[in-house]
């Protein structure tokens, strides 16, 4: 019988339940990790193995995005004496956190005349130089 190596897994089939409920706090993976008091490459090492906490790491990380848009949504229209949303703040931190729907990019194309490419082909040619039979 062999005997496995290193420290035996702290891991917990509860913890799925308490992701879950971290992700509708809208806690993302590193906050998960801190609360369930392990870092962050033991998080995936779990996710990779159990199949049951891969699925609950997914749904929080879809409650987590809900509960970031639900914030927005609520405080998009601004009242008098009640919380504001500061929407730069808000859209730099959806764009890091969920970077598949939230990234911002700028796409830039350069072209030549009327959409033509800017270099159509490069053409070569090699002269020999003319003797000046005067320098002699």
């Amino acid at each position: 019988m062999t005997r496995p190596v290193g420290r035996p897994s702290k891991y917990d089939p509860d913890y799925c339940e308490r992701v879950i409920t971290l992700g509708k706090l809208g806690k993302s993976i590193e906050q998960i990790a801190c609360e369930l008091n392990v870092g962050t490459r033991t998080i995936y090492e779990w996710r990779d193995v159990h199949e049951d906490f891969s699925r609950a790491l997914e749904m929080a990380k879809e409650f987590e995005q809900n509960w970031w848009e639900t914030i927005a949504q609520t405080h998009m229209i601004e009242e008098k004496d009640c919380a504001k949303l500061n929407a730069s703040i808000w859209s730099r931190s959806m764009a890091a956190r969920f970077p598949k729907k939230y990234r911002e990019s700028t796409k830039t194309e350069i072209t030549g005349a009327d959409g033509q490419p800017l270099l159509a082909g490069i053409e070569v040619s090699f002269v020999t130089p003319k003797r000046d039979e005067s320098a002699s």
